[in-house]
């Protein structure tokens, strides 16, 4: 048996691919917006704690000198 393929042609193929393209660059645009506003909050939240003496670079080197992997910032403030 054969199977029939659906007869797609080469104007086809290309503006599907175009559209994919350009649909994939605007999702990568708004997940940029979204990392820089977590990116912004992160740091608010960063300035704040230094403002109350917390200091997570000094946290950070004390945790990393007593292990061999460095931690994730999430182990930090933990």
């Amino acid at each position: 048996m054969t199977e029939k393929k659906a007869d797609v042609t080469k104007e086809e193929q290309i503006g599907f691919h175009k559209g994919a393209l350009s649909t994939l660059a605007k999702e990568r645009q708004e997940m940029l917006k979204i990392l820089q506003i977590v990116e912004q909050l992160m740091q608010m939240h960063v300035s704040a704690l230094k403002e109350l003496g917390v200091d997570l670079q000094a946290e950070a080197d004390k945790l990393s000198k007593g292990a061999k992997t460095k931690k994730p910032i999430d182990d930090l403030l933990r």
